[in-house]
C-alpha cells in the first residue's frame, strides 16, 4: 500500500459571512500520524471537510490556499474523485448503518475501490485481524454494538477502501477510558501496516501518546506546531489541552488553604 503526503497551504474556509479558518498550514508525512488539537469551535471539523471536500454539503467552500496529496491538488476534486486518490475520512460520531449488519457496513466501505474482489477480500481480512469483534458479530445490526464496537466499525469499514491517507475525527468521542486506549492501539496498528493518519481529537494525552507530531488550532488559526514530544512540555499545551495546573501555583494555594484551616475561627454575632 502506498504511503501519503498530505499538504495543507494557507488553507481559509468560510461559511457564507463566518470565516472558519484563516491560512492553516500544515504537512502530514508519509507514513506518521499527525494531529490536530483544539477546542470546540477551533475548526478542526472543518479543516477535515477542507480535505475530504465535502464542504460544500455543509455550506462552505475554501477562499483560498491549496489541498495536495503526493503533488496531487485535492482541492479541485469532488469528493468521490478524492476517495479514489486514496482519501477517506472518518466522520465525528461514527455514523454507522445502524440497520445494515456488520458485514454489510464493511461491504459498503469497499463500493467504488478499485482492486476487485481479491483487494477487497484481503482488506476485509485486515479488519477482521484488527477487529476481531466484527468478524464474530457480522451478522448483527450495526446499531446494536456498543459504541466502541461502532467506531472500530467505522474505522474498519474505511479500512476498507484501503487509503493511503485516513482522517480520524474525535475517534476517542463519548468512549470509556480503556476503549479509547484501544483505538489508540488501533490506530497505531493502522499506521504501522502503511496508512498515513491526520487524527482531530479533543483528548490531547491520547492524540500525543499516537502521532509523532501535533499542530494546536484555536479559533481557525494556527497557533503551536511541532513534535509530539515539544508540545507535551510545552506550557501551555500542559494547561489548556491536558489539565495540567502551574504546579507553584498550586502549591501557593495549598499553603493558603493550610494557612486559613489552622486561623483562628470567626466568632459569629449573636444578638
Amino acid at each position: 500500500m502506498a504511503a501519503a503526503s498530505l499538504q495543507v497551504s494557507e488553507l481559509t474556509v468560510g461559511y457564507g459571512p463566518v470565516q472558519a479558518l484563516e491560512g492553516v498550514s500544515l504537512d502530514v508525512p508519509e507514513g506518521t500520524v499527525v494531529a490536530v488539537l483544539g477546542g470546540n469551535g477551533a475548526g478542526k471539523t472543518t479543516l477535515m471537510r477542507a480535505v475530504s471536500r465535502t464542504l460544500a454539503f455543509q455550506g462552505g467552500s475554501i477562499r483560498g490556499g491549496t489541498v495536495a496529496l503526493g503533488g496531487r491538488r485535492l482541492d479541485r476534486l469532488s469528493p468521490d474523485q478524492v476517495v479514489k486518490a486514496g482519501v477517506v475520512q472518518v466522520p465525528e460520531g461514527r455514523r454507522v448503518f445502524a440497520r445494515m449488519s456488520v458485514a454489510d457496513n464493511l461491504r459498503a466501505g469497499a463500493l467504488g475501490a478499485s482492486g476487485g474482489r481479491r483487494a477487497a477480500a484481503a482488506a476485509l481480512d485486515r479488519v477482521h485481524e484488527l477487529f476481531p469483534v466484527l468478524e464474530e458479530r457480522a451478522g448483527q445490526p450495526a446499531g446494536l454494538l456498543s459504541g466502541g464496537e461502532q467506531q472500530m466499525l467505522a474505522l474498519g469499514r474505511a479500512l476498507m477502501g484501503r487509503p493511503r491517507l485516513l482522517l480520524l475525527d474525535e475517534p476517542s468521542l463519548g468512549l470509556a477510558p480503556l476503549m479509547a486506549e484501544r483505538i489508540a492501539g488501533a490506530v497505531r496498528e493502522i499506521n504501522a501496516q502503511g496508512t498515513s493518519v491526520l487524527l482531530v481529537e479533543q483528548n490531547a494525552a491520547l492524540a500525543l501518546g499516537v502521532a509523532s507530531h501535533a499542530y494546536v488550532l484555536e479559533v481557525g488559526r494556527v497557533t503551536l506546531a511541532g513534535s509530539a514530544a515539544e508540545l507535551t512540555g510545552s506550557d501551555e499545551v500542559r494547561h489548556r489541552y491536558l489539565g495540567v495546573v502551574d504546579e507553584t501555583a498550586a502549591a501557593d494555594a495549598e499553603q493558603a488553604v493550610s494557612a486559613s484551616a489552622s486561623a483562628p475561627a470567626l466568632r459569629r454575632w449573636v444578638p
